[in-house]
């Protein structure tokens, strides 16, 4: 029986230019935008919370450091579950350039340490409960997988006939599946390690599907699917879209 890891640790990827949301990111990160009555990175923290989630690295460029350590200081905004302790801990990492999720996910390998960890892309938007999966992790990767109309726009995994990862293709011209890896990793305490050799991409990042590659070799990366909303917040109208649907998730529970 394989054995479990204790995830305590997470890091949320905040950086990026945020083009496609110009003028708007023009005054001030994305992952700060409002999406509806707060901040895009707010909701990925209480996930992260819910989900028993108590210490995490929040890694941006030095243009923005500033704005987040305002926005969520040290985490005394949120009380950690389960636990006496009065507030979660957050940590800043900055990434100079922006030069891929996995250079990203790579600045918080001292904050880490030789311990497991999950991987938020600070710009998206779910609602399944990570609380079961973060619980039961063992070895390896997990990866969450969301059928999408616009394939071509993310990292699209094939699977096999048992649902087995057989590959993942980062933004291709011609996807082999509608399956988008959704922004949110587990990883064990090998995921460095397999950075080490790693080189730019033909885009010039370190992508993130190279180390999940590798796990696949491995025959150690699961996937999960979500069963309920997930969006990436990387243009107006998926920031609209988003704030529609909490508005009216909020206006129901008024009722």
């Amino acid at each position: 029986m394989a054995k479990l890891m204790k995830i305590r640790k997470a890091i949320i990827l905040a950086g990026g230019s945020g083009t496609r949301l110009r003028p708007l990111t023009l005054a001030t990160n994305k992952h700060l935008l409002p999406l509806y009555d707060k901040p895009v990175i707010y909701h990925a923290i209480e996930k992260l919370v819910e989900a028993g989630i108590s210490r995490i690295m929040v890694v941006t460029s030095p243009d923005h450091i500033d704005s987040f350590v305002r926005t969520l200081g040290s985490g005394q905004h949120w009380k950690p579950r389960n636990t006496d302790e009065s507030q979660i801990q957050i940590a800043y990492g900055i990434q100079n350039e922006p030069g891929g999720i996995a250079q990203g996910l790579y600045i918080a390998r001292d904050y880490v340490g030789d311990e497991p960890c999950i991987l938020f892309l600070g710009d998206n938007y779910f609602e399944d409960d990570l609380s079961a999966h973060i619980r039961d992790f063992t070895e390896g990767a997990m990866v969450f997988l969301k059928k999408v109309p616009d394939p071509h726009r993310f990292g699209i995994a094939t699977l096999g006939k048992e649902g087995e990862v057989l590959s993942i293709e980062e933004k291709p011209k011609k996807p082999k599946s509608d399956l988008a890896v959704a922004g949110i990793y587990l990883y064990d305490n090998t995921v460095f390690e397999k950075m080490r050799d790693q080189k730019p991409s033909a885009r010039g990042e370190y992508e993130i599907t190279y180390v999940n590659n590798k796990y696949i070799k491995e025959g150690k990366l699961r996937a999960t699917h979500l069963k309920k909303k997930w969006s990436d917040i990387g243009t107006i109208d998926s920031l609209i879209d988003v704030s529609h649907h909490i508005k009216k998730k909020h206006d129901r529970h008024k009722k």
